[in-house]
């Protein structure tokens, strides 16, 4: 069985492995060569599957993290650097983007993602609900008068973020009913941190997530529009990761650090956060 095991595969690889006489068996020079190779290979097997085990339950590596742009830098970039001292092994990698990575086909560990879920191949944990709500400058509101129905948006400068499915129609509810607008104005982007800025400009009305607004509602440099409205969305943020079968101990480990951080309530829910 050997020796035919041994002639399939010099004939699979064209070439002779072993010498053979009356009195001798020998390995060939082609053979002692594919021997140390295959040594080398067989340790390196053995290495990387011990690594990929220690991986799966000890916390080092690389951990590649996908977070939503403006929320991202406003909230969760202050925040790493506590998830960082409590792991110092751990490298983090982290992409701020508006779109949806692919988490699968792009390599990410797990992403902090705002809105509404539909890849139903991932594992997600909602972290908070999400609102996006109406807001302007006093100077603003001064200067053109305040909204009293969603109708009198139409007639406003409106700030227009191209990255919601609906732009140029902004979808209210006040939970009873529900109103479809739609918006004009002179500047329109796919950045919620330069719309903000405009914001704070008296340049328009602006609809946008309520985390990004919520120091300029506390501090009076925005105040809200029609507050009984907004967006009509079921919305929310969530982590979510490729899969929890066999996730490697980084990604369990991020997973369950977020979680305690918007535990009881997001942190710029300073009422319920404790932060003031």
């Amino acid at each position: 069985m050997v020796s035919k095991r041994v002639a399939a595969l010099e004939r699979r690889l064209g070439v002779r492995l072993i010498e053979r006489t009356t009195r001798r068996i020998r390995l060939t020079e082609a053979a002692l060569r594919l021997v140390d190779k295959l040594r080398s290979a067989r340790r390196l097997i053995a290495e990387a599957q011990q690594e990929a085990s220690e991986g799966a339950v000890q916390l080092r590596g690389k951990l590649r993290l996908a977070f939503p742009a403006a929320m991202g830098r406003m909230w969760l970039a202050a925040m790493l650097p506590d998830f960082l001292a409590r792991y110092p092994d751990l490298e983090v990698e982290v992409d701020y983007a508006e779109r949806f990575v692919d988490l699968v086909a792009e390599g990410y560990d797990a992403a902090v993602r705002v809105g509404v879920l539909a890849d139903n191949r991932l594992i997600a944990r909602r972290l908070c609900d999400h609102r996006r709500i109406l807001c302007a400058s006093p100077g603003y509101l001064e200067r053109r008068g305040i909204p009293q129905a969603p109708a009198e948006i139409a007639a406003h400068a409106c700030l227009g973020f191209t990255g919601y499915a609906s732009y140029p129609e902004w979808r209210l509810s006040d939970g009873k009913r529900r109103e479809t607008v739609e918006v004009r104005g002179a500047l329109r982007a796919n950045d919620t941190a330069a719309l903000l800025e405009a914001a704070r400009a008296d340049v328009g009305i602006l609809g946008v997530g309520e985390c990004i607004v919520a120091r300029d509602l506390a501090a009076g440099t925005l105040v809200r529009v029609l507050p009984e409205w907004s967006f009509d969305t079921e919305a929310g943020i969530h982590i979510v990761r490729p899969s929890a079968r066999l996730a490697p101990a980084r990604t369990t480990a991020f997973a369950e650090w977020i979680i305690e951080r918007f535990t009881p309530a997001p942190p710029w829910d300073a009422r319920l956060s404790g932060e003031g």
